[in-house]
C-alpha cells in the first residue's frame, strides 16, 4: 500500500495544522510506503515572493521532520524537485474539461477571498492530480473539504486509462480520517492563520505562555462559582495534550468551582508544552545539523523521481510522445 500526503508551506506550524492533518499523516509510515511531499508549485499560487517561499518550505521540511517523519521509513521531497509532475499535469490537460475545473470550490473560495484568478490556480486540481498519480499512489489521506479534488483525480486517471489502455494509471482510493480532531482557535472559531487565532506548535516558552494566558477567551465566571463546560475554549484545548484523566480533573474541577481560569489556562499551557517537548528537541537537533534537511529532501527526490519516471516513461509512451 502506498500513500501519498502534499502539504504546502503557508507559514508557521500551528496545533490545528498538526492535528488536523500532519498527525495522522505521519502515522501513515508505519503502514507502508509513504511518499511526502512539499507542494511548493501549489504554494506560489497564492504566496507571492521567492524569499517568503523559500523560507516556508525550509521550514515546513524542519518542522515535519521535528513533528515525527522519519526519512528512513518515508520518501520526503519537495514537490518542485521533481518536474516530472508538470509534464504529466499538462498530458492530464488534454484529457481535462473546463467544466469540470470551473466546477471545483477551491478556485471559487480563493476567488472570494481576493486571490487573482489567474491560470494556475485555476489548474490546480490537474496539478494536484498529477502529484498524486505520478507515484502510482494507492490512498491518500484528504479531509472532507479536500474529497473533492481526488474525485478529479479519479475522473483525469478514467479518462486516460480509458484513451490510452486500461490501468495506464492507477486509481487513488481517498482516505478520510473521520476522526480527525476538531480544534479551535483561542477565540473560539475555527483555528486559522486568517482569524489570527493560532497556537503555534514551536515557539519561545514565555511568548507562547503569554499568548494562552491573554488570547485564550473565556467568560466573567468568578472564581469561587462552577465554570461551564459547554463550548470550553480551554477544555477543548487541553483535551488535545492531556491524559484522559487529567481532562476529566479539569472537567471536574470546572463543575466545582473554587478554581479561576488564570489556574486552569496555566494547566493548559504546561499540558501543551510537555506534548510538544520530544518534537522540540529534535527541531533543536535539526537547526544545530546544518545541512540535515537539505541532504534528506535531496534523497527524498532522487528516490521520488525514480518512482515517477516509471509511471511518465509508460504514460509517455502510451499517448504516443515516445
Amino acid at each position: 500500500m502506498r500513500f501519498l500526503t502534499g502539504l504546502q508551506p503557508s507559514g508557521k506550524l500551528h496545533i490545528g495544522n498538526y492535528f488536523g492533518a500532519i498527525q495522522a499523516a505521519i502515522e501513515l509510515q508505519n503502514k507502508g510506503e509513504a511518499f511526502y511531499f512539499i507542494a511548493n508549485y501549489h504554494a506560489m499560487t497564492t504566496m507571492p515572493g521567492a524569499e517568503a517561499l523559500r523560507a516556508n518550505t525550509y521550514e515546513m521540511a524542519v518542522d515535519l521532520l521535528a513533528c515525527g517523519l522519519d526519512p528512513q521509513k518515508a520518501v520526503f521531497f519537495a514537490q518542485s524537485a521533481v518536474p516530472e509532475v508538470n509534464e504529466l499535469a499538462w498530458i492530464l490537460s488534454t484529457v481535462c474539461p473546463m467544466g469540470l475545473l470551473e466546477r471545483c470550490h477551491s478556485y471559487k473560495d480563493k476567488i472570494a477571498k481576493g486571490f487573482s484568478p489567474n491560470h494556475a490556480l485555476f489548474a490546480y486540481p490537474a496539478l494536484m492530480a498529477a502529484d498524486i498519480l505520478l507515484y502510482d499512489s494507492d490512498a491518500v489521506p484528504v479531509g472532507k473539504d479536500q474529497k473533492q479534488h481526488l474525485e478529479v483525480t479519479r475522473d483525469l486517471a478514467g479518462k486516460i486509462n480509458d484513451a490510452f489502455g486500461a490501468d495506464l494509471l492507477r486509481m487513488p482510493e481517498a482516505l478520510i480520517n473521520e476522526t480527525t480532531a476538531i480544534v479551535p482557535g483561542l477565540d473560539g472559531q475555527k483555528m486559522s492563520k486568517s482569524y489570527g487565532n493560532t497556537l503555534p506548535v514551536f515557539g519561545e516558552e514565555k511568548a507562547l505562555r503569554k499568548l494562552i494566558n491573554k488570547k485564550v477567551v473565556t467568560d466573567a465566571t468568578p472564581l469561587e462559582e462552577p465554570k461551564p463546560t459547554e463550548n470550553s475554549i480551554i477544555l477543548a484545548l487541553y483535551k488535545l495534550f492531556a491524559t484522559p484523566a487529567q481532562y476529566e480533573e479539569m472537567v471536574a474541577a470546572h463543575h466545582r468551582g473554587g478554581v479561576g481560569y488564570g489556574q486552569f489556562k496555566k494547566d493548559l499551557f504546561e499540558a501543551y508544552w510537555e506534548f510538544f517537548r520530544p518534537a522540540r528537541e529534535k527541531r533543536e537537533w535539526i537547526m544545530a545539523n546544518p545541512g540535515y534537511v537539505d541532504e534528506v529532501l535531496a534523497d527524498g527526490a532522487t528516490k521520488a523521481r525514480e518512482a515517477a519516471a516509471k509511471v511518465l516513461s509508460r504514460v509517455r509512451k502510451a499517448v504516443g510522445l515516445i
